[in-house]
Parts: structure tokens; sequence; C-alpha cells
């Protein structure tokens, strides 16, 4: 006869319990400093409604519909962005109901799958080609749904987007023609801007883009086309958007977090947020001048730069392979099981790579969060 398999641990399979100190955390975890996050939210709701401006927070930023529920219940959001259909239903699924995919979407199957979604929440996508109309508007009233839809325009990331004035005044006619569509806006997000060096080049960015939003809002007009949605701000630039008297809807997402690459855009300040979002890592091995720690590649996304140590002076995070962080120690201080807490280079990629958020107030587990939509890029 075949023993039952014992039961497992309490915390099986989760790096952290409520109520565990930070020490007894298991690493590499990605952790919030609560109270941080809870100022930056603070931070942002103030700004947005002291300039009657309305905030849909970028949810790519951290993929978690706690946090969603959180940005939406006292941080001031009307709702959330998401990039992916996928992203938009695990979002659905945990009751969030005002999204904006804001991308391109053009797969049939796709297109289905987010007009069944708009069965159970506001939905918006961004157009940014007259061919994509036709297939939109089918699976709209295929399904006996309306999506809204902004116009994207090129506004100058080179990304996505239709030249704007004209060519986007007549993709917003033939949608608001189209069956099952509903034509809400323009969407205009210079994600180049978001990472620009100094405040005077984000600035010069943004206002080139403030003049051929302005354009285009007034060829709307002209035709009878009315925005109630002008989209787009990030982090990096949302304070000049903000000042334009053009947007009205900011979609900013790493202001909740942060990261070493917007500390570095944006100075100590911050424009007013702090760093709340670390990866826990712990040392495992010394050599004379150096460290080994346990947070590598499967932790971090490295596009922007290397982490950086917090709190920590005169040590450095040097190098980074799939499961080992290189830190220089000149002064031999590192202990081995020492916890570091480690500022990713970039916020976005870095919590699609975990399970889960520990939430830390005062250095203890308040909570721990799923990363809802861990994955979800189709």
């Amino acid at each position: 006869m075949t023993a039952a398999p014992a039961a497992p641990d309490p915390g099986y399979d989760l790096p952290a319990l409520p109520g565990m100190r930070l020490d007894e955390i298991q690493t590499p975890a990605l952790v919030i400093d609560m109270a941080a996050l809870e100022r930056n939210l603070d931070w942002m709701r103030t700004f947005v409604e002291e300039r009657g401006l309305r905030l849909r927070a970028h949810a790519k930023t951290h993929k978690s519909a706690d946090l969603a529920r959180l940005q939406i219940q006292t941080g001031g959001a009307c709702g959330i962005c998401c990039q992916k259909v996928s992203e938009a239903e695990a979002m659905v699924r945990a009751g969030i109901t005002d999204i904006l995919i804001a991308n391109q979407v053009r797969d049939p199957a796709k297109l289905d799958r987010l007009a069944r979604l708009a069965k159970r929440a506001r939905i918006l996508l961004c157009v940014d080609d007259p061919g994509a109309v036709p297939d939109l508007s089918a699976a709209a009233v295929r399904h006996g749904v309306t999506i809204e839809v902004l116009v994207e325009i090129e506004c100058g990331a080179a990304r996505c987007g239709i030249a704007p004035g004209a060519p986007a005044r007549d993709l917003a006619l033939r949608v608001a023609a189209a069956p099952g569509l509903r034509f809400s806006g323009l969407q205009a997000y210079q994600g180049s801007a978001q990472h620009l060096p100094t405040e005077a080049a984000r600035g010069e960015a943004i206002a080139r883009a403030e003049t051929v939003t302005r354009e285009t809002l007034r060829m709307l007009g002209e035709a009878g086309l009315a925005c109630d949605i002008i989209g787009g701000a990030g982090t990096g630039s949302f304070p000049f958007e903000a000042a334009s008297g053009v947007w009205n809807e900011l979609q900013c997402g790493s202001y909740v977090f942060m990261d070493a690459d917007y500390r570095r855009v944006l100075g100590a300040d911050g424009n007013g947020f702090e760093q709340a979002l670390f990866v826990l890592g712990s040392v495992m091995s010394r050599a004379p001048g150096r460290a080994i720690c346990d947070a590598g590649l499967k932790c971090f996304s490295v596009d922007s730069g290397l982490p950086v140590v917090a709190d920590r002076p005169g040590i450095a995070f040097t190098g980074i392979s799939d499961e080992h962080g290189h830190l220089a120690d000149p002064e031999g201080r590192l202990a081995v099981n020492e916890k570091l807490r480690l500022i990713p280079g970039h916020c976005d990629p870095t919590c699609n790579l975990h399970d889960w958020y520990v939430c830390l107030r005062d250095d203890r587990v308040e909570a721990l969060w799923p990363v809802t939509a861990r994955g979800k890029v189709f």
C-alpha cells in the first residue's frame, strides 16, 4: 500500500506568508514598499484632480488586478490600459470593467475574443488603419456589442499610428460610420519621449506632438466629430501633456513603482514619485572585493541597464547571468544570507518574470498579490 503524500508546508510554493519579517522572505522575491506605493498613488490622484484630468493607469507596468483595483478605488484612475487582449481578459476576470487596449489588434481570433469581452466590460481599442475597421465592426456586430475606438496618430514615436491631420480625420469618419463601433477620441502617445535624458528634450518632443494633435482635433471638429478622450502621456512626460490643454486622459504606468532608468531620467525627486518596487535578493557567496547574490536574469529585465543596489553606498551591481547577480564589495561588508533591495532597471518586463508581489509595510509582509496577467502577451 502506497503512503499518501505528505501535506505541503503552509508556505509551499510561496515566497512569503503574511506576518513574516523581511529577513524570512524566500529570495529572490518581487517586493513592494506599500507606504511608498500609496504615496505615489496619492500624488498622482491629487495631480489629476487639481487639473480636472482623467487618469487611465497603464496596467502593463504591474499586470496586477489587486493594484489596478487600488488605482481605481483610491488612486484616482477612471480605468486602466492594457496592451494585449489576454492581459485585458485576465483583468476583466478579476473584476476590472473599464479597459483601453492601447495597441493595435488585427488578428480575427483576437478580435472575436475582444468582442466577447465587451459583453462584460467597457472595452476601448486603438485603430490606425482604415483596413482594420471592417473586421472590428464585424466582430462587434456578431457579438451584439459596441466597441469604443480611439484613432491612434503617429505623433513622434515612429511606432503605431496613422498620419495626423486629414488621414486621421478620414479614419475617424469611417469608424463613426461602422456598425458596432463608437468613435471616442484620439490616442496621441509619444512613447519615445518618456526616457529622453533631459527635461528640455522631453518638453520639445511633447510640443511637437501637441502641434499635430491640435491640428487633428481641429479637423475632427470641422467634420462634426467630438473627442471624449484625448489620451496619451507617460511617467516621463505627463507634466507637459497635462499643461498643454490638449490631453484630457493620462496613461501613466511606471509612476506606481519607478525604476532605475526613470530615476536616471527624472532625477532624485522622480517627478514626485518614490521607488516602491524592489527585487529582494540574498548574498550566497563571497570572495575578496566581491559577492554573488541569488537574483539574476530570470529575476530582472536588463534592457534599461543593470539593477541598482538600494540603501547600500559602496555596493554596486556589476554583472548578471541566469541565476547570479555580481556585486562589487570592495570593503568586504556583505555577509552570506544578507538581504539586499535591488532596484530593477526597467520595472515593466521585470514584473512579468514573477508570480507574486510580496507587499511590505514596516518590513513585515502585509499581503501577497499574484501577478494576475503574467505571461499574458497574446
